[in-house]
């Protein structure tokens, strides 16, 4: 094994964390054009701000739908590089939901570049939206309880080996280390997020999307620098 090939091998949730990353940065990019709009509660105040920016509205709804389309394929992968158990089919539910939920966005998007006025006026169909942020709350809470489930990081597992504490006990034992109280407290925060965000949208019919799209980039951050454990690394390796 050469080790260039252990670089770009052996980091499986590195790579899919900078993808989970990389997508929710493009999300955020296409919803910035206008972003006033968003906040704006006269309709005729609206439309006239999306008239004004028209071009670039309607492009930033396209870089949005390329990053809906692009942070379940970061999840499915993060599923796909975790080992047989509950975390995986947690984290392929997860995916799953977003996978689901995001032609439901994707549509809207298009109604927004086609429609500058029926949006302004929010005359387009609800359920779209709310199937979407229903299924990205299911996302979140499987997500949370995976990132909580996964295995340690490295350096979790070798400091219990180190004392020769049973396997059993790792887990209580490696909460000592920085690594894995970050995936805690990221896995708490995911997990608690999707019934909070839950009651918001029931109260209100309506939440701001990229308060997902926060959680969703702070599990991705937490990937980019997750300690692998080596048997993980080992196992991508030929």
């Amino acid at each position: 094994m050469n080790a260039a090939h252990a670089t770009s091998g052996g980091h499986p949730y590195r790579r899919v964390g900078a993808v989970i990353v990389a997508a929710t940065i493009v999300w955020g990019a296409g919803v910035s054009p206008v972003s006033r709009v968003y906040i704006t509660p006269r309709a005729a105040d609206r439309l006239a701000m999306l008239q004004r920016g028209r071009r670039a509205w309607v492009a930033g709804q396209f870089v949005t739908a390329v990053g809906t389309a692009a942070v379940p394929v970061g999840v499915a992968g993060f599923a796909d590089a975790l080992p047989a158990g509950p975390p995986k089919k947690l984290a392929t539910a997860a995916a799953a939901a977003l996978l689901a939920g995001a032609p439901l966005f994707v549509a809207d998007l298009a109604d927004r570049a086609s429609d500058l006025e029926r949006f302004a006026y929010q005359r387009g169909p609800a359920w779209r939206f709310m199937g979407y942020c229903t299924l990205h709350l299911v996302a979140l809470a499987s997500l949370g309880t995976a990132l909580l489930t996964m295995p340690a990081p490295d350096g979790a597992a070798a400091s219990g080996a180190a004392r020769d504490v049973p396997a059993s006990s790792i887990s209580a034992q490696s909460t000592a280390v920085p690594g894995d109280r970050a995936r805690r407290w990221i896995g708490v925060a995911t997990l608690l997020s999707a019934p909070a965000f839950a009651a918001i949208l029931a109260a209100k019919k309506d939440i701001p999307p990229a308060v997902f799209y926060v959680m969703e980039q702070a599990v991705g951050l937490y990937l980019c620098f997750h300690r692998e454990p080596e048997a993980t690394q080992a196992s991508t390796q030929p």
